[in-house]
């Protein structure tokens, strides 16, 4: 499943100096399935914390 914000982490992940991600948003709208599938395909480490 892709979303229009994964193109914002890309831009974020490319950036030099990246500051801590924070992603706000309603319960049960994928935000963690966002950011651990983006972890996995984007960084060749990827750690879930629950």
């Amino acid at each position: 499943m892709r979303r229009d914000i994964e193109n914002d982490l890309v831009l974020w992940k490319s950036q030099k100096e990246r500051y801590p991600l924070i992603i706000k948003g309603a319960r049960q709208v994928g935000k963690s399935y966002l950011v651990e599938a983006f972890g996995k395909n984007h960084f060749q480490n990827c750690v879930v914390v629950e």
